[in-house]
This record gives structure tokens, sequence and C-alpha cells, in this order.
């Protein structure tokens, strides 16, 4: 007897993280910090609530059916602001807006995958990308990384088959936080070129990433639209993750076939969440620098905490954009380890076995850090009682 599509994949990590603090109590000089999940928990600065809030009021299509692949302005936006970050050709018709990035993943494996291809993913995954592949009958190829949890494009060559079709990189990655260099990335590029596969490239957190200048040089390639597919998120950065934003970069033929996907889906973005985007990128570049320059001053108090935990045993092994990866000493596994800190510690985090796949027992040492909402005191307070764990 065949399975639902949804019988074939693992819960949501993060609603079933969220199941543990059922029935805890957390003292008052005690209180949660929940490093859980990568999103802000603020909302949006006053100027752009006020800008979304005008549009609702005055602007009758916020609250219609607008084009199934996103507004115009918003697409013509992000063209003109990637051509100069990345110092490439892209055109309005190659920017597609979707209903977050989740769904600008899931559209591109739609385009691309039948029953029974495959996918590769570095490993440690991002889980929701591993969860759509299982749901939608693509076998996940993992690629384990390497030194500095990067992963190495000759063992992905070793992996690629007749039913390869993708090759899917998180960068700044999720849920190590590693940075992949401009070089790493092009050898990735290079690699789905010679294959005819397709090399898709989620930089949801571009915008905190520590470098300066471009990240890569694939939108500068002749033909990058036969290789290319890149996701991006507003979540993050404008704080709109209510508002479910994002954006897939890719050819016009693709983005054709990605059409069809969104009209059967959701017919078309968010209106309300578009304008808030496309008003955000317009004004808050300031606003945005400082939002960037926060989070890395909070990377910087990781980095000057750590050593009183490496002095315990644990090692950093991956930090960036909102994450820190970390293996612990303890011979608990992480997932009971993280329902023991909840309890203990008032800590609520993900296990690295949330990130790995079945028989990957590399997990059992790994938790995940996720530090958007947890400022340079915060993360002091953080460190202070993972100090004082005992497993």
């Amino acid at each position: 007897m065949t399975q639902p599509r949804t019988a074939t994949t693992f819960p949501p990590p993060v609603q079933e993280a969220r199941r543990w603090l059922d029935g805890v109590v957390f003292p008052p000089e005690r209180l949660l910090i929940n490093v859980s999940q990568a999103a802000p928990t603020a909302p949006p600065p006053a100027s752009m609530r006020e800008a979304m809030a005008e549009a609702i009021l005055t602007e009758p299509e916020t609250h219609l059916y607008g084009p199934t692949l996103g507004l115009p302005a918003l697409r013509a936006e992000v063209a003109q602001q990637w051509r100069a970050a990345y110092n490439g050709e892209i055109a309005e018709g190659e920017v597609a807006i979707t209903s977050g990035c989740n769904q600008a993943f899931a559209a591109a494996i739609a385009t691309l995958c039948a029953e029974g291809d495959e996918v590769i993913l570095p490993t440690p995954w991002y889980f929701n990308h591993k969860m759509w592949l299982d749901m939608s009958g693509v076998r996940t190829v993992a690629l384990p990384a390497g030194s500095g949890l990067l992963p190495d494009p000759d063992a992905a060559r070793a992996l690629i088959t007749p039913r390869t079709r993708a090759i899917a990189l998180v960068t700044p990655n999720n849920p190590a936080g590693v940075e992949y260099p401009a070089e790493l990335v092009g050898a990735f590029y290079d690699l789905a070129q010679e294959h005819g596969l397709a090399l898709i490239v989620d930089e949801t957190y571009r915008d905190f990433d520590s470098r300066t200048g471009a990240p890569h040089d694939l939108f500068s390639r002749h033909g990058w639209q036969d290789t290319l597919i890149q996701l991006y998120s507003f979540s993050k950065a404008y704080r709109l993750t209510g508002h479910r934003v994002g954006a897939i970069i890719a050819s016009k033929a693709r983005l054709a076939e990605v059409e069809k996907f969104l009209d059967t889906v959701t017919i078309c973005p968010n209106q309300l969440g578009q304008r808030g985007a496309l008003w955000g990128m317009q004004n808050l570049s300031q606003w945005l620098a400082g939002e960037r320059a926060e989070i890395l001053a909070r990377r910087s108090a990781i980095e000057a905490e750590f050593p009183r935990l490496e002095a315990q045993g644990w090692h950093l092994l991956g930090l960036g954009a909102y994450f820190a990866y970390m293996a612990h000493p303890f011979e608990l596994a992480s997932d009971a380890l993280a329902q023991e800190l909840v309890r203990q510690q008032s800590i609520l985090c993900l296990p690295g076995t949330m990130f790995r796949p079945g028989g990957d027992t590399s997990g059992a040492q790994e938790l995940r850090i996720a530090f958007a909402n947890v400022d340079a005191a915060g993360v002091k307070t953080l460190f202070d009682r993972l100090e004082k764990t005992r497993a």
C-alpha cells in the first residue's frame, strides 16, 4: 500500500522542539532563552509598518490577486540591486517573487525533478529542504561536509548518477553558519554545468554575510541561466517573516515553469508583504546595515565567550549568519541533551540529529544555536548556563 506524501517525511523539527516546552515552568530568575529558530521576533521598523498601513488604506490592489510571479516593481528592484551587488546581468524577467524562500525551493524542485530523481544536499542540511524532497518523491543524496563544514566538489562528483538533477547549497549556511568561499561556490557551479545539472544556491542569509563585496561571481558568468537557480528571503532582512516573501532568480524559461507551480499553490505572493519588501529595499539600506552590524556583534560575542566552553570539551564547528554550530562533550545524545537543556537551563535549541540523515551518528554530538534574538548580554547569559550544564 502506498503512503500519502506527507507520511514519507518526518515531523517539522521546530514544531517538535516547541512541544518540549509543554508543562515546563521557568523560574523568574531563569527565564527561557529561545535559540531554536532562525527568525527575528521583533516587528519591522515603524517606518515600514507605516508604509504598509498606508498601502492597506490607499492602494485597493493590495487586497486583490496580483501577478503570479510577483509585483513588477519588486522584481525590477531585485534585478537592479542584484546587478549592482553581484556585478552581473540579471533581468526583471529572471526574478520571481514567492511566498517565502521555502516555497522558492519547492517551486525549483518541481521544475527539475520527477519521481525517483536525485538531489545532492550537503550535511548537516536544512531540514525543510530534505522534507520537501521526501514529499516530492525525490531521493536526497547526502554529501557529508568536510573540514570546516565545507562540502567538497570532488566528493559530490562521486555521487552523481544518471538520476541526479541538482546540487543544492545554502550559504551562509543553515544550520552551520559557514560562509562558503567564492571559489568553492564556483567549483560547484563548474561541476553542475559539466554534468548538465542545476545548482541551487539558497542565499537567505546573504544580508548578514561578514564579507564585503559579492560572495560569488556566478551572475557574471556567461549563460548562468542554464545552470544557476538562486533563492532569497526578505524575511530575515526586513523582519517580514509573517508576510511570507521570498524570491527565485533563474532563467525566463524556468520561471515559466515556476509560474505553473505558484499559480496552483498560492495564485500570487502576499501583496502586502511584497509592498513592504519593495519599500524596504528602496528606503532601509542604512537600517539594514545596522541590523547586519548587530548580528556581526553577536557573532563576535560568541567568539569571545566560547573559550570557556572549549575548556570543558566543547568545539565550535561553524559560526556565521544567525548560527553557531557546536559539538558538546557529553555522552548523552544531542536530541536528549536538547530536551534536558530546556528543563535544566531554560534553553531551547535544536540538536544536530535534526540536520543529519538517519544513521549519521555525528549529529548526536552537535547542537545548533540560532542567535538572531539574543544580544551580546544574552549571549553571555546563554554561555553562563551552558557552562553549568551537566549531563
